[in-house]
């Protein structure tokens, strides 16, 4: 059996390390993962109870269009229901929108160290992915508008940017949307937004009226902590949120992921809880990095980039031995690792676990 001669070589996505496996492999008791930016928190109580109740339901199909969860995520953003579509995580939906848009030899743009998805979306419909280099851990979008070209389908715009968590404010941003040819989609890839505290942070529904090419993802996977029920979300103009449904599967969310995300989005309370401690954990661990002399990347998701001047590998590694899952491997930053940020205690036993790997790997220096 032949496949498709282009996707024999593209590499397979690679999660952040099961607490299960690391246990079991390296004869832990105790695993801390602080490697695919989980909310740590978890998902509301009223997120809980919803599941509870729906598994009454568990034998009877969802509803394809996810028709009563649109209509209460369209009241809540300002939208019609024609603009919404939700997919398996918001990763579905780089899947739909580059099946939808792409043929073969068409071109894409993003960052050089970004959501690698988009890049093995495009590389699977044969689209040519241009990767222009983040400065500071930013988006250039200069240098990425200097690549749009007659073949430009989509530009995919991280904000805040995974891995690095950097944000581009909204002056820079509209300055951008004004400049991109109206072929041209960009897709605002927003899975953390609701983290953001900085006011320079743009409002992005707005754009929707102003740029017809736009389209925002975003997902009740991270600040939501419904990751476990893959239910992620765009929004855009009604046409081309008609396009990507054509080619979306029939149910491709589950009953009880969407009772979930109905009772977590009117749990508001609960999200605003979430987001001041998650910031109490940025100041928590950037403190505890200025102690140890350590650089990083401003961070306005639940995760911090952070230089440990060791190759990323080795560092992940030792802290795995150690007891703690981060992540590493980023191939533009090769000593940088990523860590989400968890809870005080969380934050805690992982300052602790990198200061013995960096003081383990010192002595062996000497």
């Amino acid at each position: 059996m032949k496949p498709k001669s282009h996707i024999v070589n593209l590499p397979v996505y690679q999660p952040g390390k099961p607490i299960e496996d690391v246990k079991r492999e390296l004869g832990l008791d105790e695993v801390i993962k602080l490697a695919s930016n989980e909310n740590p928190y978890g998902a509301s109580p009223k997120a809980k109870e919803a599941i509870i109740s729906e598994l009454e339901n568990i034998s009877i199909y969802p509803d394809g269009g996810a028709v009563e969860l649109t209509a209460d995520l369209a009241s809540f953003l300002g939208v019609n229901t024609n603009q919404i579509i939700f997919g398996c995580g918001s990763d579905e939906i780089i899947a739909l929108l580059t099946r939808a848009f792409f043929v073969p030899g068409d071109e894409t743009i993003m960052a050089d160290q970004t959501f690698s998805v988009y890049k093995s979306n495009a590389d699977i419909e044969g689209a040519v992915s241009i990767e222009v280099p983040l400065v500071n851990g930013t988006h250039d979008l200069d240098a990425m508008l200097a690549k749009v070209n007659d073949r430009t389908k989509i530009i995919w715009v991280c904000n805040p940017n995974n891995p690095t968590g950097t944000i581009l404010p909204e002056a820079e941003l509209t300055a951008f949307l004004d400049k991109v040819p109206a072929h041209v989609m960009v897709v605002l890839d927003e899975a953390y937004c609701e983290y953001v505290t900085d006011p320079a942070y743009p409002n992005s529904i707005p754009y929707l009226a102003k740029y017809p090419n736009v389209v925002i993802l975003r997902t009740f996977s991270k600040i939501y902590g419904l990751a476990s029920l893959r239910i992620g979300y765009g929004i855009g103009q009604p046409e081309v949120i008609k396009l990507i449904n054509q080619v979306r599967e029939p149910f491709n969310t589950t009953r009880v992921a969407q009772a979930a995300a109905k009772a977590a989005l009117k749990d508001q309370e609960y999200i605003d809880s979430c987001r001041t401690a998650n910031s109490n954990g940025i100041v928590q661990l950037q403190g505890e990095f200025d102690r140890l002399g350590l650089e990083y990347f401003p961070a306005h998701g639940n995760f911090i980039m952070v230089d440990v001047r060791k190759p990323a590998g080795e560092i992940f590694e030792a802290l795995l031995r150690k007891g703690v899952i981060i992540r590493a491997g980023h191939h533009k930053y090769p000593t940088h690792i990523r860590v989400t940020v968890g809870s005080q205690e969380q934050n805690k036993a992982f300052i602790h676990a990198l200061e013995q790997v960096l003081k383990e790997q010192e002595a062996l220096v000497q």
